[in-house]
């Protein structure tokens, strides 16, 4: 007769529950995985097999048996190690060398040879979903249980080897039950401090109203004068993470394999180098996974040297930077990763990097020029919200200096910023001004009378488009959360209108 178990995959960031169902027959010997098995998870026959052999019992290759496991649902391909405790578990009680209940149970985690567990990807994904199926018990590898003990309403237990799951399910020795935890946010390590920053003070203002309501930003200017440095400066004045954003953190890079510990955090800063693919950048391949736009969620993508991108890359960047998503459709099917990210830019304004320098001569012929400005298209220009040009600074500001570490400061301000937006947007599952729709802006962000014919004014002056004019509005928005007014305020929409492209594109 077959037993079943269950056990989970992650599919793109969500998890999935598999029934592992093992039956056992006399015959000759075989042992056979089914159900669309991956490479590593028709190699779990043989991690399986030494690993019941050296805790002692009867492995399958020893005896003569048919041993067929099913993976179920068949049409969806099994991929991962994630399998290994469960077939193992389910091969043992099959065979009768051991009896428990399993029903509300799932099994977790990759077997050593000699028994031992090793800790998988994905746990959280793969906790949430089973306490959303109503599993009660959750047995996971040394190392994943903090991980999978946020997970409310589930008794998490963390076993060494699969002799220690198998002493606590037949009731001989007790697995502790992992305590709840919280994952708590920590200040990100300052590697660059704004307050080591001398001059360009309208570059900073910019960054910090980015910061404030979580925009999309580009640096223009020549080369030396600060671009990189300044966009590296971002964490030091980042608010930490909320909960609910550390959750989506972590899980993204749970699956990934990149968390740094047990959970995430510090909000992600990516910088991928202007040579990545389109791939590389928004994800994809064969069976999809998360790109940089993904990795970056929550946090800041800084794209130096802008236009260096492949065109295709940049213009990747369109569903992302609108909706918050990037969707990778396959013929097997259609995954979303979430992409809700700061974009943070950096450029020449020419191809020799000298126009506009007072001190040097642009060597670039018109054609050059032209060719250079349009790599960044028209909708993508619309889609970034503040244009900085970082000028050169004179030699006397480098020495000086700095007056107060003024990161703190900021940093300050931006989190009661934030705090302004969570309690204007709560009930709407909107964070950030960047985030809001047009009815949103209708409802919480009213202009006084004079703000609005400004507004026309310039938005007839400039062309702008629908999209431009709105993201104007989310801009008055952020600097009137800055300075704790209610209302924009005309001085709110001059100074977001500073921050537009002097450059037709």
């Amino acid at each position: 007769m077959a037993v079943k178990l269950h056990a989970a995959e992650t599919i793109g960031l969500e998890g999935k529950i598999i029934d592992v169902e093992v039956d056992y027959s006399k015959g000759l010997r075989s042992f056979s995985i089914v159900g669309l098995a991956d490479k590593e998870v028709d190699e779990a026959k043989e991690r399986i097999s030494y690993a019941i052999k050296n805790i002692g019992l009867k492995p399958p290759h020893k005896q003569n048996q048919k041993v067929i496991v099913s993976l179920a649902p068949a049409d969806i391909k099994k991929k991962g190690t994630g399998f290994d405790l469960a077939i193992a578990l389910g091969y043992i009680l099959a065979s009768k060398q051991a009896k428990f209940e399993t029903g509300d149970k799932i099994f977790l985690g990759e077997l050593a040879l000699d028994g031992l567990l090793r800790p998988i990807k994905g746990v959280l994904a793969l906790s949430q979903k089973a306490r959303s199926e109503g599993f009660k018990e959750i047995f996971v590898p040394e190392g994943n249980g903090r991980e999978a003990a946020v997970v409310k309403n589930c008794k998490v237990f963390e076993a060494k080897n699969l002799t220690e799951v198998l002493k606590h399910l037949s009731g001989e020795t007790a697995l502790k039950i992992m305590p709840k935890t919280q994952i708590k946010s920590a200040a990100a390590e300052i590697k660059y401090d704004l307050a080591d920053i001398r001059g360009q003070e309208a570059a900073k203002r910019a960054l910090t109203i980015a910061a404030a309501g979580g925009h999309n930003i580009l640096m223009s200017g020549p080369p030396g004068t600060g671009k990189t440095i300044l966009a590296r400066t971002l964490p030091s004045i980042l608010p930490p993470l909320s909960q609910e954003e550390a959750l989506e953190v972590t899980a993204i890079q749970s699956v990934v394999g990149i968390l740094d510990g047990s959970f995430a955090s510090r909000r992600p800063f990516r910088s991928p180098h202007h040579t990545s693919s389109y791939v590389a950048l928004v994800g994809g391949g064969a069976w999809p996974k998360p790109g940089e736009v993904t990795l970056a969620h929550r946090g800041v993508l800084f794209l130096d040297e802008f236009p260096e991108f492949d065109r295709r890359v940049v213009e990747s960047l369109r569903q992302p930077l609108e909706d918050g998503v990037v969707t990778i459709s396959r013929s097997r099917g259609t995954i979303k990763f979430p992409a809700r990210f700061m974009l943070v830019g950096a450029m020449n304004p020419c191809p020799c990097g000298n126009l506009g320098s007072k001190t040097k001569m642009c060597l670039c012929t018109p054609s050059s020029l032209f060719r250079y400005q349009r790599k960044i298209s028209g909708p993508i220009a619309d889609r970034i919200d503040l244009w900085m040009e970082v000028g050169n600074i004179k030699h006397e500001e480098l020495g000086k200096e700095p007056a107060k570490p003024v990161s703190d400061e900021i940093r300050n301000m931006i989190i009661a910023a934030r705090r302004r937006q969570k309690e204007r947007l709560d009930g709407q599952g909107l964070l950030t001004n960047s985030e809001m729709g047009i009815r949103d802006l209708e409802k919480t962000a009213p202009l006084s009378l004079s703000a609005r014919n400004i507004l026309n004014q310039a938005a007839k002056h400039l062309d702008l488009s629908p999209r431009a004019y709105h993201r104007i509005i989310k801009i008055s928005r952020t600097i009137a959360d800055l300075e704790g007014d209610t209302e924009i305020k005309e001085s709110h929409i001059n100074e977001a209108l500073q921050y537009r492209p002097k450059t037709n594109f």
